[in-house]
């Protein structure tokens, strides 16, 4: 007979987005550190130190059993950073810049 356990050092938050238990951290961030970086779990630690390499490590496992849930979330949030884009670009402000050549 086997019993199931949770992941050791992930929790949901109040919002129940899981998180790295006794900090702000987000799978979700670690997951983001890893895809758009290419961070082993030793960069993220190096980059986060106040995360021990069991958070990381459990972040990461929990992310590749629950891969489905926490990409949608990355799409989701992605498709909300470009409707706030489209709706808070001014033609103006492009055009000051493009006679600038910044852009």
């Amino acid at each position: 007979m086997s019993t199931a356990i949770t992941y050791e050092h992930i929790v949901l938050n109040q919002s129940g987005v899981p998180t790295i238990e006794g900090t702000n951290t987000k799978i979700v961030e670690i997951v983001l550190d890893m895809k758009a970086y290419g961070w082993s779990p030793e960069e993220i630690h190096f980059q986060h130190p106040y995360l021990s390499l069991g958070q990381i490590h459990s972040a990461l496992a929990y992310y590749w059993d629950n891969s489905d849930e926490i990409d949608r979330d990355v799409k989701d949030r992605l498709e909300k950073i470009e409707t706030i884009r489209k709706q808070t670009a001014t033609p103006e402000i492009k055009e000051k810049l493009r006679e600038k050549g910044l852009i």
